[in-house]
This record gives structure tokens, C-alpha cells and sequence, in this order.
């Protein structure tokens, strides 16, 4: 894929948050133009061809930025035509914690009416019925218990057909991981909230969790390079 195209997509999914200000613009162009999972659901055709989108620990809004993004280069012929067609969202519904992230998304996002970021925990909100859920970097943020109990009420809102994508540590992955945990800590003391405690857990404790609950779980190291044990987990539901 030329870096042209790539330059655009990102070029397009980061627009949105000018409106929103300086440091949300330039997160989101630091945080879809390197981290490679973006690129990768995009080209692997991981998504559904349309359906209903559920986002948990969204932040700013950054990956429904980037479908939007997607699906509007492909409609004005802008596609690399090696690539399979981006998903088709009737709908972008997300929960984050950080009420300063959930008002720069609806600055970002007021002319998309499919688009709705609210304040809200994973723990205690009601997931609906949805074709899509995705939880990026985010389930290490509750404890052991907490995580089973979201697993299964995702599994409880996708349908036959569906689809819950996350991403995972692999904590049997020694230093890898401990970095990982590490800069990811630093990160949330950079943006100026407190260190919390994370809840991580080996690879094959994730896959024995998510097929326990009827999914079929395909793992796929998702670092490109970088000296992290980052792991992304694209769990079906089985079709009738």
C-alpha cells in the first residue's frame, strides 16, 4: 500500500478534530498514524460490510474517525482496489470514562449525527444489541472478575455473525510486557490522571475466557515491531 494513500487516510480521519482543538488533533494524528492495528482491521477486512458499532474505553473518538474516514475515501473512489471495502456503520455509540475526551469528540463529531460518545463505564452500562464491539487497550483496566462479567454481556449484545475485537498484553511474554504495562502507565500520568493498577493476564487465559463464552478467537501479535507483547484478539460469533 503507497504511503500516499495511508497520508490521505490519516490526513481525513484527523480532520475532524481541529474543531476540537490543538492536542486532540495532534493525538489523533500521533495515535492513528502509528499504531498499526488502524491500518491492519482496514486491510484484513475485519469489520462486518455494515452494522452497528460499540466502542468501550473509546477516548476522543479516534477509531470511529478512521472508519468515517475510510468509508468516505472508498465512496469517492479514493480505494486501493487490493483492499476489501471498509464497513458501512449505521451506527458509532462509545463509552469513556474521561469526561475532557467524551467533549472533545462531540466537538469533533457534530456534523455526524451517527456518531455518540457519552460518559460512562463498561461496567455499568447497557450494551444494547449491536453487530460490533470493540474495546482497544482498555480491559487491563479492571480487575480479573470485572473483565469476565464484560466479556459476557458482550457476548449477550452480538448477534449470530458477530463481532467483539479487542486488544490484549500477553503477560506470560516477560519484558515485552512489563514495557508495554510500563508506557502505558506513563502515558496516563502524562495526560494528567493518576496511576492506576492494571489487570493483565497470559494469552491462553484470554483465549480459554473468550471461547468459554461460544467465541471463535483468532490472535494475532499486533506490535509491528515495536518490543511489545500487544496481541489482537478478533472474536466471532459462531453463524447459524
Amino acid at each position: 500500500m503507497s504511503a500516499a494513500f495511508l497520508a490521505r487516510l490519516l490526513d481525513e480521519a484527523s480532520q475532524p478534530f481541529r474543531a476540537a482543538g490543538r492536542f486532540p488533533y495532534h493525538y489523533a494524528r500521533g495515535k492513528l498514524g502509528s499504531d498499526c492495528l488502524f491500518r491492519e482491521v482496514l486491510k484484513r477486512g475485519i469489520f462486518p460490510a455494515e452494522g452497528r458499532f460499540l466502542d468501550l474505553g473509546c477516548g476522543q473518538g479516534s477509531l470511529f474517525a478512521w472508519l468515517l474516514a475510510a468509508r468516505r475515501l472508498y465512496e469517492n473512489g479514493q480505494w486501493p482496489g487490493d483492499w476489501p471495502a471498509p464497513p458501512k456503520a449505521s451506527s458509532l455509540r462509545g463509552y469513556e470514562l474521561m469526561p475532557r475526551d467524551v467533549e472533545r469528540a462531540a466537538r469533533a463529531f457534530a456534523t455526524q449525527p451517527q456518531v455518540e460518545v457519552r460518559v460512562g463505564d463498561m461496567r455499568a452500562v447497557d450494551f444494547g444489541q449491536v453487530e460490533v464491539v470493540t474495546i482497544l487497550d482498555a480491559l487491563h483496566y479492571i480487575d480479573i472478575q470485572q473483565q469476565n462479567e464484560v466479556l459476557h454481556r458482550i457476548r449477550q449484545a452480538l448477534p449470530p455473525g458477530g463481532l467483539f475485537l479487542t486488544r490484549v498484553g500477553d503477560a506470560d511474554a516477560g519484558l515485552p510486557y512489563h514495557l508495554c504495562i510500563a508506557i502505558d502507565q506513563a502515558v496516563i500520568f502524562a495526560r494528567g490522571h493518576r496511576l492506576p493498577r492494571l489487570y493483565g493476564r497470559p494469552l491462553r487465559g484470554w483465549l480459554s475466557q473468550l471461547e468459554s463464552l461460544g467465541f471463535q478467537v483468532t490472535p494475532t501479535p499486533m506490535s509491528e515491531g515495536k518490543p511489545f507483547a500487544n496481541v489482537m484478539l478478533v472474536c466471532r460469533v459462531p453463524a447459524p
